[in-house]
């Protein structure tokens, strides 16, 4: 995809709250910078167009939608069990 096409956002769940937080957002040349600086710190990255667009509709700071509770639970299932393979806590 190009970069001026490329969508991302960051999230972060914090145990014991309802749903993740929605850290940043951004597309173009800022999605490849928040991708590079994901991927330099070990930050697991998935992609799906739907998901960014639906969640490029909050904003930072907001709680993600409910109507993605579903599909971000089977990426951060996915998420925890590959730490858990390699070894590492997913807590």
């Amino acid at each position: 995809m190009p970069s001026s096409k490329r969508k991302a956002v960051a999230l972060k769940y914090i145990e014991g709250t309802e749903a993740p937080v929605i850290l940043a957002k951004g597309q173009g040349k800022t999605a490849e910078v928040m991708l590079a600086e994901a991927e330099k710190s070990g930050v697991p990255v998935t992609e799906d167009k739907v998901l960014v667009d639906m969640l490029g509709l909050a904003s930072a700071g907001d709680t993600v939608p409910e109507n993605t509770w579903q599909a971000l639970a089977v990426i951060f299932s996915f998420i925890l069990s590959d730490k858990d393979k390699d070894g590492k806590s997913g807590h």
